[in-house]
């Protein structure tokens, strides 16, 4: 299997961005929704809840891990020392790389969490990369619960869209980085304020290509070409509210069961 997590929802962009490109491939996605949101939580909590859902992960069998949860890949990129016996894949990096390969002016705009923007994930990854670009980054807080709420579509979303993304079309970037699992559902709504000629960067599309990269050097081995890939949804708290919005996330990938576990007493019987 590959594994997925995210502190609640939105990484299920990137898993129907994996599943679409590997149909072969076996998928485990945690949702920990008992603990979200994580983009306002301190690096030290977040890191903390990285470590045990990756060695949770690690002891599902796994054959790498996905941090689909650009809070949770802030604090992975900074902190270099973390060691795991798998490959572990963060957003931000993919993400990065994909918008310095389509940005003509090297002028990029990042719209994330408060967590993925105070730790300036993006823009040391982009101009470690590129020193030569400018990032200007907007910290959206009432984005994810807009999305969560299902009302990507309402009049009230489209203003706070444009509020949040006013200062980064004032700074005229070519290339926006939704840094952000849920803001790819989002997209037609920053579309009509930054217009058709600002290239939006998905990190679930950046970091399906990377594993096909990886598939095709050797550092994973594929699953055989003949296996109808399996999909196991877990959460750490599970609603109603959250089936209906996974639900639209993944379309049109149906919904499979969802199944709930407990991190803590995963933790206690680890220990």
């Amino acid at each position: 299997m590959i594994g997925l997590f995210d502190s609640g929802i939105g990484g299920l962009t990137v898993l129907r961005a994996v599943r679409a490109r590997f149909p072969n491939e076996n998928l485990v996605y945690l949702g920990d929704t008992a603990r979200l949101p994580y983009g306002s939580k301190s690096p030290e909590t977040i890191e903390r809840y990285l470590a045990q859902n990756i060695r949770f992960l690690i002891e599902r069998g796994v054959k790498a891990v996905i941090v689909a949860c650009n809070s949770a890949s802030s604090v992975l990129v900074g902190r270099k020392d973390l060691r795991f016996p798998i490959p572990v894949y963060n957003v931000i990096e993919p993400g990065a790389r994909r918008a310095i390969e389509v940005s003509k002016t090297q002028r990029i705009g990042v719209l994330g969490t408060r967590a993925t923007v105070a730790g300036r994930a993006y823009d040391k990854a982009i101009q470690t990369i590129a020193p030569q670009a400018h990032v200007h980054s907007q910290a959206c807080p009432l984005l994810v619960p807009l999305v969560e709420e299902g009302w990507e579509n309402d009049p009230l979303t489209n203003l706070i869209v444009y509020r949040y993304l006013a200062p980064i079309v004032a700074q005229n970037v070519d290339t926006l980085i939704m840094g952000c699992t849920h803001y790819p559902v989002l997209r037609e709504s920053f579309r009509r304020v930054v217009g058709p000629d600002v290239e939006l960067v998905d990190s679930a599309d950046a970091i399906a290509k990377l594993l096909d990269d990886d598939f095709q050097t050797g550092r994973l081995r594929g699953s055989p070409s003949h296996n109808k890939g399996t999909t196991e949804l877990l959460v750490t708290d599970a609603s109603p509210s959250f089936q209906e919005v996974a639900a639209r996330l993944l379309a049109p990938i149906s919904l499979e069961p969802l199944h709930q576990v407990d991190l803590i007493e995963e933790q206690k019987r680890h220990d």
